[in-house]
């Protein structure tokens, strides 16, 4: 009688599984070819990405008031080679001076504006775009995000 059992579970999920593969594949073929899409304008040899400031507030069960800043994303992908304008949102914070490490390009994002910092990386690896300011948690960060290349 236990063999019947664990048999039948095996072949209701066996059931299961085949209906969801029907399913996933009758979409499939019904959902028209996709298209790929760029950032890329007419005429334009880079990509732009955006980013903006944020910050969190809350209150302790102690009554006191943290917050952190933040870029956002906090990763950004790019090809190594690839032409990049990077564009920072100012939202929050009246101002994050920035450096992207292992490189030599700093700058300033203010609250309300909108800073360009053009980029191409020939080389792979993980580059940390920080606020000089938001470093840590002890300065209401760490403000950091992550430039993949590869």
């Amino acid at each position: 009688m236990r063999f019947y059992i664990i048999k039948r579970q095996y072949l209701l999920l066996a059931i299961i599984l085949a209906v969801v593969a029907v399913s996933a594949s009758l979409w499939y073929f019904q959902t028209p070819e996709a298209e790929t899409v760029s950032t890329l304008d007419e005429g334009k040899t880079e990509r732009e990405i955006h980013l903006v400031t944020g910050e969190f507030k809350t209150v302790t069960d102690s009554g006191k008031e943290i917050e952190s800043y933040r870029w956002d994303p906090g990763v950004i992908f790019l090809e190594k080679g690839e032409k990049v304008a990077l564009k920072i949102y100012g939202i929050n914070g009246m101002e994050h001076p920035f450096e992207i490490e292992g490189t030599n390009i700093k700058g300033t994002v203010k609250k309300g504006e909108e800073t360009t910092v053009p980029l191409e990386f020939n080389k792979d690896g993980v580059y940390r775009l920080v606020c000089q300011i938001h470093q840590d948690k002890d300065n209401n960060g760490p403000m950091i995000a992550y430039i993949v290349v590869d």
